[in-house]
């Protein structure tokens, strides 16, 4: 997983599926990869990665770069990487 600390807040590397039956969050050889429910067209993927890691997180979530790209890297505001790596490891 790509979790880099800034100033504030930590930035993640995610990989969309966009189009998925429901939405859900995998880590799979290392890559931090959501399917989305939201077909991408007008940001509506971008939205749902939002709002739905907002939740995910409890924590404000910014899209940074990757708008109309597959690959995103977001920005959770508050969060300290360690916390966000313990949230995302695997159970």
């Amino acid at each position: 997983m790509q979790l880099g600390q800034v100033k504030n807040g930590t930035v993640i590397v995610v990989f969309v599926k966009p189009n998925s039956a429901r939405f859900k969050i995998i880590v799979e050889d290392d890559k931090l990869v959501v399917h989305c429910t939201e077909e991408p067209v007008k940001g509506k993927v971008n939205k749902e990665l939002v709002k739905e890691l907002s939740n995910f997180f409890s924590a404000k979530v910014k899209l940074v770069s990757g708008y109309t790209s597959k690959q995103k890297k977001l920005l959770v505001t508050d969060a300290v990487k360690s916390e966000v790596a313990q949230i995302l490891s695997p159970k």
